[in-house]
């Protein structure tokens, strides 16, 4: 009886998977596939990935056979992270965290865009939350306590992940490191330490040698603007400017900090940063291809801010666009490659948001939020 109930409770939950993208699928019908979408459905006991193609309109279809295992177990429930799911430099391969196991997965992409597991590694700590990739070299960012730290990782022929020898760097166990990320040209790395919610909070930053290992800048680590540096992102255009959400200041007092990037890695905050969105709780950002416009998402306050970006770093508030829906929880965000469509992760209800985007100007579409099939509570997102 249990069994047969069980199995009931699957199918209705797939029907009203199925019905809440009915709207967007419609839509799609007659839209060429430009490209796919991923995401990290950080499910508990059995992690899966979930992918779409995407449409030259912006709307989402689950590709068959969606959700992918992923060989290892997530989290089960939103989990604060950045950058959880990631493209092979040769955009061959997707790399995962599996944050209950201490695992990073590996994932092959098929033609048609579905998933097939490649490798499963133990992540060298404890809750891995972030990954960085350049090229073939990876690196991840462990949260947990008695294995926080960044290590490095090699990706080898077939989507083998292999360990980088004396390439670990120890954090505190009470550093809560946000996200770690390489910039465009592969000479620095840096990771964002939330740190507690009232503080201290920090930015590690170091140069990158040519064996992959990493020589921390002078000063670092960094004392954050604001409480809760979280997102972060390299501006396209200039792998010299870094920009980080500040998630912690506490109601209406959201910030984006920007910083000049040195050959050694030390930061320099720009001039007027931090920039103010008055919202709640920007936790992740994304930067449009061609560097001018930045996008601030907005978990507390479930918002995307929109500013432009001067040509010295500057930022300049647009506005922001409050999400449709109940219960969202918006997380990681990516820009498709042309910059026309925002896409969002919300982990409170497994969806994901999509807004068109005119020079910085959102508009959610039709059909918007989209469910995620198998999604448990999903954070990491790759457009391509």
């Amino acid at each position: 009886m249990h069994r047969f109930l069980r199995s009931a409770g699957v199918v209705i939950l797939a029907i009203a998977a199925l019905l809440s993208t009915a709207g967007v699928s419609l839509a799609a019908t007659g839209s060429r596939v430009v490209g796919h979408l991923y995401v990290n459905n950080n499910t508990a006991g059995r992690n899966t990935i979930s992918g779409f193609d995407r449409h030259a309109d912006g709307t989402l279809t689950p590709i068959a056979g969606t959700p992918f295992d992923a060989g290892a177990a997530g989290a089960g429930a939103p989990t604060g992270s950045a950058g959880a799911l990631q493209l092979s430099g040769d955009g061959r391969y997707l790399l995962a965290v599996d944050v209950a196991a201490n695992e990073i997965s590996v994932l092959r992409i098929r033609p048609d865009g579905s998933l097939r597991l490649a490798d499963l590694e133990p992540s060298n700590g404890r809750a891995p939350i972030s990954i960085a990739v350049h090229r073939d070299l990876v690196y991840v960012a462990n949260t947990g306590a008695g294995g926080s730290n960044y290590s490095g990782f090699r990706l080898g022929a077939g989507g083998h992940l292999s360990p980088l020898a004396n390439s670990t760097y120890a954090l505190p166990d009470n550093a809560l490191p946000g996200q770690v990320l390489f910039s465009g040209d592969g000479r620095h790395l840096v990771g964002t330490r939330v740190g507690p919610n009232a503080g201290p909070s920090f930015i590690d930053s170091f140069a990158v040698g040519s064996d992959g290992r990493l020589t921390a800048a002078p000063g670092s680590p960094f004392p954050a603007q604001k409480i809760g540096p979280f997102g972060s992102q390299f501006r396209p255009t200039d792998p010299d400017q870094l920009f980080v959400s500040n998630a912690h200041d506490g109601p209406g007092n959201g910030t984006v900090s920007a910083y000049d990037v040195a050959a050694d890695g030390t930061l320099t905050p720009i001039a007027g940063s931090p920039f103010a969105d008055f919202q709640t709780a920007p936790c992740w950002v994304a930067i449009s291809h061609d560097g001018s416009e930045l996008f601030a998402v907005n978990t507390g306050s479930s918002s995307i801010s929109s500013y432009s970006i001067s040509a010295g770093g500057g930022l300049g508030l647009i506005g922001s666009t409050t999400l449709s829906g109940s219960g969202l929880r918006p997380f990681d965000a990516q820009l498709d490659p042309s910059d026309s469509f925002l896409y969002v992760v919300d982990a409170g209800v497994a969806k994901i948001s999509v807004l068109a985007n005119d020079g910085g100007t959102l508009t959610e579409l039709s059909g918007s939020p989209v469910a995620i099939p198998g999604g448990g509570s999903p954070l990491g997102i790759v457009v391509d």
